[in-house]
């Protein structure tokens, strides 16, 4: 499905960038003046030539037909994807639209590389079906070694932890991080990356300030619990035992049947740490009710592949990946191309922001938070801590939820205070025993949503 004709604003293309210095150079390019030979055409490509500090101009294309996100080529030698020069054709595409006029045929060197990456993408359809039919005993051979290695891993973690214990928790103070560091390289080994990196984050914790023994006990605890629901898995409901493998890290298939809705992206955000970018989507469903989440990854320095802007409504088809109270899922056929969401998702209480989380424990115990749209929602600063919470509108209610110290530390925390001017907000974000992190804001009267990450 083309997404020719869906025009994305500013923000939206600047929210394709790796990150805070493409935002700044792309931005600079998104004028006409250095660009010559610019236009678009009806499948979703834009090209265009830029002026830049040598004799040849860069050749910079971009396709946009692609269901799982923009695809990018450019003649410069930027490792970041998108370049600058790509950002700063789709701004001017976004703000001009007779600077990129539609065109019946792109110019060879455009032409070529589109007509070759589509190629690529039919092949790797054509691949994924033929590795669907892929010797059925072979795979369960291969998954029974990988369950073994885990089996091992897990294992031998659970005697870490007890050691640790045994010798008690200032020990860890004393090993430093390169201990912490050896034992998630085996959990590596065993094929077990979920474990690996609770291993890691456990690693920072001594140096995280007072109070660190406390929560060094309470992830060990997570993590024990984790060990022995793989290590007693037969014992546990199938969905139980499926959302432990997906904290594990063990690779699964969305299996759930395709649901079709207009699904409002709500917000868009990346992590990164040394190898990876992790993209984060939420989705919204206006007749299911459902918010799902949807992961994309890519190399270190390079931005993930599938980018839904907010704001935008897509009439797709979504499948569940299996586990209790899990909410991934990934993104089947669209049947329209996006247009600007009408609504905003209905919104809740704090209290009741509250006891979904509890809830939501239940069903899985090593849950970080849940996404909850809070209604008519108020800023309030603490005037001694300097921290900030949100607070319902309503003078009976008296509960509110304390604001992240990771979003206190951004810049999105004024954007938001200066959105609400002191009036109530909708307030989509995730909730969990840190707190809640706003993600994205809609100002009372308005459907436009203001990104927030």
């Amino acid at each position: 499905m083309t997404q020719q004709g869906v025009r994305r604003t500013a923000e939206q293309v600047l929210d394709l960038a790796p990150d805070a210095s493409s935002r700044k150079a792309g931005s600079k390019l998104g004028v006409a003046g250095p660009w010559s030979g610019a236009g678009s055409g009806r499948e979703g490509a834009v090209w265009g030539l830029c002026k830049g500090s040598g004799s040849k101009p860069y050749q910079t294309v971009v396709d946009l037909s692609d269901p799982a996100g923009p695809a990018y080529k450019c003649s410069c030698p930027s490792r970041k994807f998108p370049c600058k020069h790509a950002l700063g054709l789709l701004l001017l595409w976004a703000g001009d639209e007779s600077a990129v006029p539609e065109s019946e045929a792109a110019p060879d060197w455009a032409e070529q590389w589109l007509a070759g990456r589509r190629g690529r993408v039919e092949a790797k359809k054509t691949q994924a079906a033929a590795g669907s039919a892929a010797d059925p005993e072979a795979a369960r051979k291969r998954a029974e070694r990988r369950d073994q290695r885990v089996t091992a891993g897990a294992t031998e973690l659970e005697r870490r932890l007890a050691d640790l214990l045994r010798d008690g928790l200032a020990s860890a103070e004393r090993a430093g991080y390169g201990l912490w560091e050896e034992t998630a390289a085996r959990m590596v080994d065993a094929q077990a990356p979920g474990l690996a990196s609770w291993v890691r984050e456990l690693g920072a914790i001594p140096a995280s300030g007072a109070g660190w023994p406390a929560r060094l006990l309470e992830e060990c605890a997570l993590l024990h619990l984790l060990d022995q629901g793989w290590l007693h898995r037969d014992r546990l409901p199938d969905a139980l035992a499926a959302t432990v493998r997906t904290r594990l890290g063990l690779p699964t298939s969305a299996d759930g049947p395709p649901v079709r809705d207009h699904w409002q992206v709500l917000a868009q955000y990346d992590t990164a740490d040394a190898k990876l970018t992790n993209r984060r989507i939420w989705l919204h469903g206006a007749d299911s009710g459902r918010t799902r989440l949807l992961l994309s990854f890519g190399a270190a320095g390079r931005a993930p592949e599938l980018s839904l802007p907010v704001g935008l409504s897509l009439d797709a088809d979504l499948s569940d990946y299996p586990g209790a109270g899990q909410i991934r899922a990934t993104l089947g056929e669209r049947h329209a191309p996006a247009a600007p969401a009408a609504s905003r998702p209905p919104g809740t209480t704090t209290a009741q922001a509250l006891t979904s989380y509890g809830e939501a424990l239940r069903e899985d115990p090593w849950l970080d938070s849940v996404p909850v749209t809070l209604d008519a929602v108020i800023p309030v600063p603490e005037d001694t801590s300097g921290s900030w919470h949100l607070a319902d509108a309503d003078a009976e209610s008296d509960t509110a939820l304390p604001l992240t110290p990771s979003f206190l530390a951004r810049p999105g925390l004024w954007r938001l205070v200066a959105l609400a001017g002191g009036a109530p907000l909708t307030v989509f974000g995730e909730c969990g025993h840190r707190g809640f992190t706003p993600l994205t804001a809609w100002a009372e009267g308005t459907a436009a949503p203001v990104s927030l990450c």
